[in-house]
Formats: structure tokens, sequence, C-alpha cells
């Protein structure tokens, strides 16, 4: 494993079969039910949203120790990466990025550069895929950290939720606490901007929010890349159907909506992820 190894967190959603595509390490963040602790991943999707339906107490998130990290690093080390890129979810929503750096600065293995993408989900993934292709291309550390920083002003994530429950007894609102004095009249849409959950559109009907959101997105296409995160949705082949015919550079990948996120989403969540080509401006999402 020469070259740049890339390393993220679990928030990222990259399914397994992916992780193993990309040559990839998901250090975990950990899923809390009351006294019960998982390392993310240790419960499927199906699992997950079970437990969520059957517990009195909304789940928390806490993010990876140092240590965790250090480990990460050291196993690139050991496997004969010559430096490690760690891409975590965005500052503005967990301490991830936080005990990536911390980690990094007391690493003394190979050179650890640490970005943080002010994303998550498959935002943060689609960036995660990009930079491992470029570096099994042969891309060095400064290149790879210099294009996800651009990569990352060019992403955007777009949600339609099933409430905002999650969001505000998880403390992860932001810009989106505007929505709650009329939550029982709109379905929400929201967008990732600037790292953090903000208010994009309030529709009356599911059926408008997700119509609004697909209509969203086509009005940047084509993209570069683009998936799409299913929260426990019943209506999720028909948000894909109405996306599959998009024009983007790569496939449109679908994957679960992982425990990490779905935590602060809740149930009935549907979010679409994509990155726009350069020259779109500034990052809106």
């Amino acid at each position: 494993m020469p070259g740049v190894h890339i390393v993220t967190d679990s928030a990222c959603d990259l399914t397994d079969a992916l992780v193993k595509e990309h040559n990839v390490t998901v250090v975990p963040l950990t899923i809390r039910f009351g006294e019960e602790e998982f390392e993310d991943r240790q419960l499927t999707p199906a699992e997950f949203w079970s437990r969520c339906a059957g517990s009195k107490a909304l789940p928390e998130t806490a993010a990876p120790s140092p240590g965790s990290f250090q480990s990460a690093y050291q196993h690139a080390a050991d496997q004969g990466a010559e430096s490690v890129l760690c891409l975590t979810l965005s500052s503005k929503v967990s301490g991830t990025y936080t005990s990536a750096v911390a980690a990094a600065d007391s690493f003394s293995g190979i050179p650890v550069r640490v970005v943080d993408t002010y994303s998550l989900t498959m935002g943060q993934g689609l960036l995660v895929i990009a930079a491992a292709e470029d570096a099994a291309s042969g891309a060095g550390l400064d290149e790879l950290a210099d294009t996800t920083h651009d990569r990352s002003g060019r992403t955007r994530i777009f949600g339609v939720l099933g409430g905002l429950e999650h969001l505000q007894r998880g403390g992860r609102i932001g810009g989106a606490q505007a929505l709650m004095g009329s939550l029982l009249n709109i379905k929400p849409v929201i967008q990732l901007k600037d790292g953090e959950v903000a208010e994009e559109s309030k529709q009356r009907t599911r059926t408008r929010a997700l119509a609004y959101l697909t209509a969203k997105v086509k009005g940047d296409a084509p993209v570069e890349r683009i998936a799409v995160a299913d929260g426990a949705c019943n209506d999720f082949p028909e948000v894909v159907e109405g996306l599959k015919d998009i024009e983007t550079e790569h496939p449109l990948l679908t994957v679960d909506l992982g425990p990490v996120v779905g935590t602060h989403a809740g149930p009935n969540t549907v979010g679409v992820c994509y990155l726009v080509p350069a020259g779109s401006g500034a990052q809106s999402g």
C-alpha cells in the first residue's frame, strides 16, 4: 500500500463494498442507547432503526478517541503507506475532526494531513471516493488535500426529513431552528450549509418536498458525482427513480443512511449528496 492512504470516519456512510473497493480505513463513531454502547457498523441500519423505534430515549453519538485515529494511522504505516490523508465529517456538528487532528499532531510514524470536509453522509463519502481514486493514480498528499478542499466547496447536501424531533433533541438543528414553530404544518427540506444543518425550504406535503428536492438537484445538473442515502424511507425507490436520468460523470450511488447521521436526522429521511462541476459557484449546501 505505497503512496497516500485515505482514512475517514463512519459518518461517511460508505458501504462495506465501497470501503473495500477504494482501500479506505473507516474509524467508527460510537452510538449509545441509554446504557448500551455500540461502535458504528456493529448494528446494521435495520437493527439501528428497530432500536430507535423501540427506545424511549433517542440515541446519542460520540466522536472517536484520538487513540482510534492513531491506530488507523499506524495501520496505514504498517501496511507501507508513505503518508495519510484523513477526511472527517464537519467540525460544526462533531468533535471527530478535533480527535483526528490531536492524533495526527502526536503521531510520528508517517506524515498525516487532516481535512475537515464540512460535510457528512455521502457528501463526505463522495469526497473520500474521489480522494482515494486520485491517490490510487499517484497524487501526493499536498495535491490531495488541495483538491479535497476544492471539492468540498462544490459539495451539495439536501434532505427531506420525516420530522425535526431528532435534530432538535440532538442539538444539531443549527440554522433550521426557525422551522420548529411550524413543524406540524410543513415537511422540511434541509441543507448542509457551511458545515451546519440549515433550512432550505418549507413544503406542505412530503410529495411536494420530494418533488422540490428532485428539481433542486436537476437544476444543478450536470454533476460530477451523486449519491442518495436511505434513512428508512418507504418511498426511497421513487426518489431514486426520479434522479436516475440525471447527467453525471460517475454512476449514481445508493446507500443506507448510517446510525451517525440517522441518530440526528431520524427515520423517513432521504438525503441527496452531489458534487457540482468546477466553476459552478460558491458552496450552497
